[in-house]
């Protein structure tokens, strides 16, 4: 398979496998008490789970300012060191947050604010530009985003970042942020159970790259089959938005019922049940470019295999969606 992709009309090329840092900021939580990390985590494993993706030929790495308010913006900056130039570097803003309580506290979208927090960020990545910015509030007004795709335009112009794009599962709103020169992408949720074929085809007709996160189902496409143990994972009290978990963090049947009637087909080639949900995206459009979380180097080393496998081929993605009845 063709190992690298393009950022849409940035030129900017990515390795077809990108690695999502919301699992390494650790714990946070709302300031209700809702956990919205993935629980405990051991930076130094972290950082040796980055430097063997790097080693292993993935150059795409994406954070956000709030995940582990800041603490995986750092972790990956330390993680990177000199090698910065060896990758690029995706982080989000739009979020306020305490770094030492570790609670978000809500949401800013001003102009004023994405400043600030693109300096806060270049700071913790230790770095002197973003290669691409993405706006994280998923429901921002779509007058006030044109305002902010205007203010992302103007950091390229200073030489802050290199692209941008809006983090969001609406495609009307994604279009906005799109009718600026330097849009890159949309970042939005894709994976086997849940396909997204309007954002896909505004990436298409938009020439932007689409980048999925939840690849892997939180989990669930990598074989998970319990929920969480640990009550500081977000995934222990389900948010309305994660689909594919029930009340008191079990795994949802029907889900689970599914992915059995899929794995023949997710694990062929010798692939593990992990690699084939990342073989079904990029099957799925040559402009995917998915983003699975990662918390050892175990997972790390698993989660890049799957680019020696490559895509699901168009017959496999048919009995796909027929299987799930689509």
């Amino acid at each position: 398979m063709e190992t690298n992709r393009t950022l849409g009309r940035s030129g900017i090329e990515v390795s077809a496998l990108g690695f999502g840092c919301w699992a390494i900021g650790g714990e946070w939580q709302s300031s209700e008490g809702q956990p919205l990390g993935w629980g405990k985590v051991d930076d130094e494993e972290s950082v040796r789970a980055v430097r063997r993706a790097l080693d292993l030929g993935v150059t795409f790495f994406d954070t956000a300012d709030v995940y582990g308010t800041g603490h995986s913006e750092r972790v990956l900056g330390r993680a990177l060191g000199k090698r910065r130039d060896d990758v690029v570097l995706a982080t989000k803003w739009g979020n306020v947050f305490d770094e030492e309580s570790r609670i978000l506290l809500g949401t800013d979208d001003t102009p004023a604010h994405a400043r600030r927090a693109l300096t806060a960020s270049l700071d913790r990545l230790g770095t002197d530009r973003i290669d691409l910015y993405q706006l994280h509030i998923s429901d921002a007004d779509p007058g006030r985003a044109a305002e902010l795709r205007d203010t992302c335009e103007q950091f390229v112009r200073e030489g802050l970042i290199r692209a941008y794009a809006w983090s969001t599962d609406d495609p009307a709103r994604a279009a906005v942020f799109a009718e600026g020169e330097h849009c890159a992408a949309v970042q939005h949720a894709l994976n086997v159970m849940q396909d997204a074929p309007d954002l896909l085809a505004l990436c298409e007709e938009s020439d932007l790259a689409s980048i999925n996160r939840s690849p892997l189902a939180m989990g669930l496409l990598a074989g998970k089959r319990q929920g969480p143990q640990d009550t500081c994972d977000i995934r222990s009290k389900p948010p309305a938005w994660l689909p594919g978990f029930g009340n008191g963090a079990t795994a949802d049947p029907e889900w689970l019922r599914r992915i059995d009637a899929l794995k023949d087909i997710l694990t062929s080639e010798g692939r593990t049940l992990a690699q084939g949900a990342l073989a079904w995206i990029w099957a799925r459009s040559p402009r995917t470019v998915p983003i699975p979380g990662f918390r050892s180097v175990t997972q790390a080393e698993q989660n890049a295999g799957a680019m020696e496998k490559g895509p699901l081929t168009a017959d496999q993605l048919t009995e796909v969606d027929r299987i799930l009845g689509r």
